[in-house]
């Protein structure tokens, strides 16, 4: 298990429900006070409950990350009440797997603005806080930068995008002494993939079990992974043991990316 650090604090977006909430919880463990972002209040509610039964003091920020001024204001509330920045998790923000064809300005233009320029600007407010304590910064990606399709092109794209943002921080944190890494997960069972599966099933009349084994079945791995399993690599990667990797993008999908 990961050392605990006394009076550390960390950020995480997208924390009211799947990834960020499963890492939230498993952060608890490494860091003394656990900033929840996410848009939904009650469910930040919720997963703060947890995240304080963990034993870390937490506090909740009801901010929609794709507005310019929402970073600057999660980070002066996180320094108002805790005086320090330790770790940034960037994990808000999803992109629809619509066909190359269909999507529209918009739909791109979301995509970016939330999980690539949400995260760039989280970064940008977060940093001074992250040089003053030699901090570290996650980016949350996925496996779809690697494996570009038609009908995945937005998330590729985005995907893909992030990865650069998170190199080019991570070569500035050289100089800064602030570790930058990026998480590209597979398919996880949160509440995105059920949703996609209930959809699939819907469109194909097909019950969703059924829908969910030809989903595991194209994809060529035996099951979904679980939230836990990536909170354990977050909680790695931002813990002091993991101080030496940086501008690392790693990979943890079950096998679902076939290339080396």
């Amino acid at each position: 298990m990961a050392q605990a650090q006394a009076e550390a604090v960390a950020i995480i977006t997208g924390a009211s429900q799947g990834l960020g909430a499963a890492s939230a919880i498993r952060l608890a463990q490494i860091y003394s006070a656990i900033v929840l972002v996410a848009r939904n209040e009650s469910l930040l509610a919720q997963v703060a409950a947890k995240v304080e039964a963990a034993g870390a003091k937490t506090l909740t920020i009801a901010a929609d990350l794709s507005k310019p001024a929402s970073a600057k204001a999660v980070v002066a509330a996180t320094v108002d009440k805790f005086g320090r920045i330790d770790a940034l998790f960037n994990n808000a923000g999803s992109v629809k797997p619509i066909d190359l064809f269909k999507l529209t300005d918009e739909q791109w233009d979301d995509g970016f603005n939330l999980k690539l320029h949400g995260a760039r600007r989280m970064a940008l407010e977060a940093w001074p806080y992250l040089k003053a304590s030699k901090g570290a910064v996650l980016f949350m990606s996925g496996v779809a930068a690697e494996a570009p399709k038609a009908g995945n092109a937005a998330v590729s794209v985005v995907n893909s995008a992030v990865n650069a943002l998170s190199k080019a921080f991570a070569d500035r944190g050289l100089e800064d002494g602030v570790q930058v890494n990026t998480i590209l997960p597979g398919p996880v069972e949160t509440e995105r993939l059920v949703t996609m599966a209930t959809e699939f099933a819907r469109s194909k009349d097909i019950p969703l079990e059924e829908a969910q084994a030809n989903l595991l079945k194209s994809m060529g791995i035996p099951r979904f992974g679980k939230p836990e399993e990536i909170a354990e690599l977050v909680a790695y990667l931002l813990s002091p043991a993991a101080r030496w990797m940086t501008g690392s993008a790693v990979r943890m999908d079950g096998g679902v990316v076939k290339s080396i």
